[in-house]
């Protein structure tokens, strides 16, 4: 990251960096939507003295399901307007610990679910920066500060990163904590994070996870990618045809051996079970609010919990057990190839505000608990961003960003 070995250099000193955020923010965040509250100037200074760690002080915006001691958190709805939490949640305190400073709450969607958010996309006028994350993602996709938290349910890390042209990385599941996180399944709520690319991401992920997942040097080896020929919950449209053919073009270009693989049979299975559980989860994690308050939440919410309250237990059951089956399954398949690459969303942004889209590319891989990363870089067919999802092996998260990146970098080779 350039502006972390300025830092690390001399060449940059932590307080210039923060005082020239608040000044982007003032300036831009007005007409973009992308943070709903943030800590003054002068607090901010002051914390930035009590900082160590490899983050050395870089301005860090956290999605607003997340508890924080120092700012409200109001989970995009207005029953926790203003609300201040207790404490930090423990992904705030990975980030604290590694030196990062919190300044700002990111815009959510209601509870992290459809309820579209005031954010705009700041590299797709007049359509949809996505959901639930939209705030975290636009932040960083419009240059406002370098490193974003967000969290996906369904695909609402790599949604929104696709439709706003940003780097977007959903680890595999539980090796980020959700500890203190507004949890709408816990079987699904996924941390992620946001930067402007695969490497920052990486380098990010590996300064609050512990983990080794810096990219050092570039990745050479003879990669082998999967490209489904098909998929079981739709079509692809012109604007993925379009992604796709032009990341298996990049990919041929830096050397890879680009592969047709079908999708298994139990694919399908795994995007139903999704689903499912995500609805059984949802009824009870948010039992306080539809139960005491159903009148508050937004008519989308509330009439998605009350057709999930009548999911039953047996179905929850078979779902779950169809998930550890398929989750046992992956490690084999992913014998014929190193990662996969699918289209990151189903088109371009939808025009307009009314919707955040929808995760159909991404639900199954959520289920399933592998990394993924969406790579910037390709268009759709009216010239919006349209984004290539590098899928990676179980567990295998640092592959899975060395292949991102060496994808990312294939891209921006002139043709």
């Amino acid at each position: 990251m350039a502006c972390a070995a300025q830092l690390a250099g001399g060449t940059l000193d932590a307080a210039s960096l923060l005082t020239g955020t608040y000044a982007r923010i003032a300036a831009q965040d007005g007409a973009l939507g992308a943070l709903v509250a943030r800590l003054d100037l002068p607090t901010a200074l002051a914390q930035l003295k009590t900082l160590e760690g490899p983050l050395q002080g870089l301005p860090v915006a956290v999605k607003d399901i997340f508890d924080t001691c120092d700012l409200p958190t109001s989970y995009g709805s207005p029953l926790y307007a203003g609300a201040a939490a207790r404490s930090d949640a423990a992904m705030v305190s990975a980030i604290r610990r590694a030196g990062g400073l919190v300044i700002a709450k990111s815009s959510t969607t209601e509870f992290a679910f459809l309820e579209p958010t005031a954010t705009r996309n700041p590299n797709a006028a007049g359509r949809t920066p996505g959901g639930s994350s939209a705030g975290s993602a636009a932040a960083v996709a419009a240059g406002l500060l370098p490193l974003a938290i967000g969290s996906q349910t369904g695909g609402s890390i790599i949604r929104p990163a696709s439709y706003c042209g940003v780097t977007g990385f959903k680890p595999s599941f539980g090796l980020l904590p959700t500890a203190g996180l507004k949890c709408f399944s816990w079987s699904l709520d996924t941390v992620g994070l946001f930067a402007v690319s695969v490497a920052d991401v990486a380098w990010f992920a590996e300064a609050v996870s512990g983990h080794a997942l810096a990219l050092a040097s570039a990745a050479a080896r003879p990669w082998v990618v999967g490209v489904p020929n098909a998929y079981p919950w739709g079509a692809v449209s012109p604007s993925a045809q379009r992604a796709i053919a032009a990341g298996s073009q990049a990919w041929r270009a830096a050397g890879a051996e680009v592969r047709s693989v079908d999708l298994p049979a139990w694919m399908n299975d795994v995007f139903e079970a999704q689903d499912v559980i995500q609805g059984f989860e949802a009824w009870r994690a948010l039992a306080r609010e539809v139960d005491q308050h159903p009148q508050a939440l937004s008519a989308l919410l509330r009439e998605y919990l009350l057709a999930a309250r009548h999911i039953t237990a047996q179905a929850y059951e078979a779902a779950q057990h169809t998930a550890a089956q398929a989750r046992l399954a992956c490690a084999d398949w992913f014998t014929q190839f190193d990662v996969l690459m699918t289209p990151s969303a189903v088109d371009e942004a939808p025009a307009g505000y009314a919707s955040t889209g929808v995760s159909t590319f991404n639900r199954a891989w959520t289920l399933l608990g592998l990394p993924c990363v969406n790579v910037a870089g390709a268009v759709g067919v009216n010239g919006y961003p349209m984004g290539l999802q590098v899928i990676g092996a179980p567990r295998a998260d640092r592959q899975c960003l060395q292949a991102a990146d060496l994808l990312e970098r294939a891209l921006r080779l002139p043709a």
